[in-house]
């Protein structure tokens, strides 16, 4: 669903369909959000023209900051992974954009347990990926009911 450190954060449930964006969070803890939030966020005063009263205003009543929402996935949902790295290619065996299927790797509490499971059976965490990755969620009829399915991770991206 969404790691522990995502816990603080605000958060809302996938959409299927909807196009995703790896993204780091003020926590530190790499997940998904809404690429419309993420331009929210960065582009909040759009460029107009500004009076002195207009700034006055603003310095004693600022504008409302609202923060980016992590989007959760279900474990068993089916989503599409593209942008994956050249390096994690090779290390993984995988292709420039492929199929995967989001998993929960343990049950141990305040751990890193997204993961993304590839149809070569290897996994990575949701740490792992790229902040800016382009995810897609394809089919969440599928998820299942949390069962942790403990494994080892590829040394290459142990921590």
């Amino acid at each position: 669903m969404c790691d522990y450190s995502l816990m603080a954060v605000p958060n809302r449930l996938a959409a299927e369909g909807e196009d995703l964006i790896a993204h780091r969070f003020p926590t530190g803890s790499m997940g998904l959000a809404s690429p419309a939030d993420l331009k929210r966020v960065s582009d909040p005063m759009k460029a107009q023209p500004r009076g002195i009263w207009t700034k006055v205003k603003d310095f004693f009543s600022p504008p409302v900051w609202q923060p980016v929402a992590a989007v959760c996935i279900p474990p068993g949902a089916r989503l599409w992974l593209g942008d994956i790295p050249e390096q994690m290619q090779r290390t993984l065996k995988v292709e420039p954009a492929e199929e995967v299927v989001f998993t929960q790797i343990s049950a141990a509490v305040n751990s890193y347990r997204d993961a993304v499971r590839f149809c070569n059976g290897r996994q990575v965490r949701l740490q792992e990926l790229r902040e800016g990755q382009r995810v897609k969620v394809l089919d969440l009829s599928l998820a299942e009911a949390f069962e942790p399915v403990i494994e080892e991770y590829d040394r290459a991206f142990r921590r």
